[in-house]
C-alpha cells in the first residue's frame, strides 16, 4: 500500500514538474518576448522546451527524495505538506532560476522577476494542490478504518486497556491496528486480553516487530512498572523505524527524546527515533555512494598494488571477508585486505594486540595507514555500511559487551561505518574493556550525529591516515 502510494506521489509530482515548465515556457513568450507568441511551432519546436521538459521533472523528484517527501507517505499531515512543499518549491525554482535561465536573453531585468515570480506560483500551485487531493484521501481512508498501521501494545494492565479505549473511541481513528499486546511484569487485565491477543513479554519485542511487521508500538505500562521503561526503549530502538509513542506519565524518564502529540482525546507522547532530519539522511547516503564509487575508481592502482604485495608476502587469500553485526542487528560479510596469516583464529576469536604474532610484516603497515579497510568501500556502496558510524563487531563479542553495558544495541540503530568517533579518539579494541571504553564516545556520536560530525570525523581520519597513527 505504501510503496503505490508513493508512486501516485512521483507520478503526480512529475506532471506538476512538466505541466509548471510548460507554463512557464508559454508566459515568456506570450509576456516577454518583443514578437510575442506568433506560431505554437516556436514553442514545440525549441530544443530548449523538450530538454528541459525531461530534466527538470527529475531535478525536482531529486529534491524531494532528499527532502523525505516519498517516506511515510500513508501518514501524511496535510498543513506538513503544505510547509514542505513551499520550502522545497522555493528551493528548487532558486535552482532551475539560476542553472536553466539566468543566462536567457531578456529586455529588461524585471523580466527575471516575473519568471520566478511566476514559476513559483503556478509550480507550488499545481504540486500542493495534487499532493492535497492524495493526502486528504488517504487521511480520509485512515479515519474511516480502511487503512491501519499494524500496532503492539507494551503493557497488559488497566492503563493498557485505558489507551486501547480511547484510541478506539477517538472521533477520528487515527490507524492503529492492534496485533496483540506483550507483558511486563507476567500480569494480564482480562479486558484488555478479550480485545487483542497475548503475544509475549518484552523479552519477544524485537522478534515480534520482525514477525508481525509492526509499524507502531505504543508503551502504557503501570506507574510501578516504569523502571522497565529504559529497558523497553533499548529493545525498540534496534527494531527499526518504528513509531513509538508513550503514555504522558513517564515523560519525566525520556526528557529531551520527546514530542507531545495529541491525538483527540488521548494525548501520547511520540518518541523521535529520527536521528536526523530527513534531508541529512539522504544527502548521507548520496555521499557514500559518490565517495565510494571514486574510491574505488581513483584507489584501483592502490587496490593491485596491495593485492600484490599481499599475495607475495604471506600464503593466502589476498581479501579476508567476516560476518559482523550491522543495521538492526543484521549479520553482513565485511571485506578487508587480509593483514593476518591464515588460520590466525583456528583457537577461536580472539582481538589483535600490540605486536601481536599473527599480524604479517606488511599486515602491520596497512593497519597502520588504515590500507586494509579500503575494500569497505564496496561494503558502503552496497549499503551494508556507511563511510562514518560506529565499527561493526562480531556477535561473540557484541554479546560480551552487551551484559556489562546494554547500550551497546544503540549503536545499531545507524549502519556501521568505515571510521567512526570511536576509532578516532580511542583507536582499535584490544580486549572487551577497551570495546566498553570505545563505546562512551561512539555514544556520543549517536547524540550528536549529523553531516557536519561526519566531516570532522573524516578530517581527523585522513590526519591519522597521514600520520600513521593507526594500529
Amino acid at each position: 500500500m505504501a510503496k503505490k502510494q508513493s508512486i501516485k506521489y512521483i507520478l503526480c509530482d512529475i506532471v506538476s514538474a512538466m505541466l509548471s515548465w510548460s507554463a512557464l515556457f508559454l508566459f515568456r513568450k506570450v509576456f516577454q518576448e518583443p514578437s510575442g507568441l506568433q506560431d505554437v511551432n516556436s514553442i514545440f519546436g525549441d530544443t530548449n522546451f523538450w530538454l528541459g521538459l525531461f530534466l527538470v521533472p527529475l531535478g525536482w523528484l531529486t529534491l524531494y527524495t532528499i527532502q523525505g517527501a516519498y517516506r511515510n507517505v500513508l501518514r501524511k499531515a496535510r498543513m506538513k505538506e503544505l510547509l514542505e512543499t513551499l520550502i522545497a518549491s522555493v528551493i528548487g525554482v532558486v535552482v532551475i532560476f539560476f542553472a536553466l535561465l539566468i543566462d536567457d536573453n531578456i529586455v529588461t531585468y524585471r523580466n527575471y522577476y516575473s519568471s520566478f515570480l511566476f514559476l513559483f506560483c503556478v509550480h507550488f500551485a499545481f504540486t500542493y494542490s495534487l499532493r492535497l487531493i492524495l493526502t486528504s484521501r488517504t487521511v480520509h481512508k485512515v479515519h474511516t478504518r480502511q487503512i491501519g498501521f499494524p500496532t503492539l501494545m507494551i503493557g497488559s494492565k488497566k492503563k493498557a486497556y485505558q489507551t486501547y479505549l480511547d484510541l478506539e473511541n477517538q472521533e477520528y481513528y487515527s490507524g492503529n491496528l492492534f496485533v496483540g499486546f506483550v507483558t511486563v511484569n507476567g500480569e494480564i487485565d482480562p479486558h484488555l486480553q478479550a480485545v487483542m491477543p497475548h503475544l509475549g513479554n518484552i523479552n519477544d519485542l524485537r522478534r515480534l516487530v520482525d514477525e508481525y511487521h509492526i509499524e507502531e508500538a505504543i508503551i502504557a505500562v503501570e506507574d510501578y512498572e516504569q523502571n522497565k521503561i529504559t529497558e523497553i526503549l533499548r529493545a525498540l530502538d534496534c527494531c527499526g523505524d518504528i513509531i513509538i509513542k508513550i503514555t504522558p506519565d513517564a515523560r519525566d524518564l525520556i526528557i529531551g527524546s520527546v514530542k507531545l502529540n495529541s491525538i483527540f482525546h488521548s494525548p501520547l507522547i511520540t518518541i523521535n527515533n529520527r536521528l536526523m532530519e530527513e534531508w541529512q539522511y539522504s544527502v548521507k547516503r548520496i555521499a557514500d555512494i559518490v565517495i565510494s564509487l571514486l574510491a574505488l575508481v581513483m584507489l584501483s592502482p592502490v587496490y593491485l598494488v596491495t593485492a600484490i604485495i599481499v599475495k607475495l608476502t604471506s600464503p593466502g587469500p589476498v581479501f579476508y571477508a567476516q560476518e559482523r553485526i550491522g543495521y538492526h542487528g543484521k549479520p553482513f560479510k565485511m571485506h578487508k585486505f587480509r593483514s593476518m596469516y591464515v588460520d590466525a583464529e583456528s583457537a577461536g576469536p580472539a582481538l589483535s594486540k600490540d605486536n601481536d604474532p599473527r599480524i604479517t610484516s606488511f599486515g602491520r603497515f596497512m593497519r597502520k595507514v588504515r590500507l586494509d579497510e579500503i575494500p569497505q568501500f564496496y561494503n558502503v556502496l552496497k549499503g551494508t555500511m556507511s563511510i562514518v558510524g560506529p565499527r561493526p563487531e562480531r556477535q561473540f563479542y557484541i554479546d560480551q559487551i552487551v551484559k556489562r553495558a546494554p547500550e551497546y544495541l544503540l549503536l545499531q540503530r545507524i549502519k556501521p561505518g568505515i571510521t567512526s568517533w570511536g576509532q578516532v579518539k580511542y583507536g582499535y579494541a584490544s580486549n572487551v574493556d577497551e570495546m566498553v571504553e570505545r563505546l562512551r564516545y561512539d555514544l556520543l556520536y549517536l547524540d550528536n550525529m549529523s553531516i557536519t560530525t561526519d566531516l570532522k570525523i573524516l578530517v581527523y581520519t585522513v590526519i591519522i591516515i597521514i600520520q600513521g597513527r593507526g594500529k
